[in-house]
């Protein structure tokens, strides 16, 4: 299998309050090269809260 090369890199978000690991997803560090913070659905807290970008995967 042919390896992906470029700029995308995976990461995974991690909720900011239970610090939990909650989503995988990946971004182009060209286009964005700050750390994401996105507002996403944590199923442990059961609410909307802030998701920080960690560059360790589980």
């Amino acid at each position: 299998m042919a390896s992906k090369k470029g700029p995308r890199q995976f990461f995974g978000l991690k909720c900011s309050v239970c610090k939990n690991f909650n989503y995988l997803t990946e971004r182009n560090k060209l286009n964005t090269p700050d750390k994401l913070k996105l507002k996403k659905y944590c199923k442990h807290c059961r609410k909307v809260t802030e998701h920080k970008e960690t560059s360790k995967l589980k």
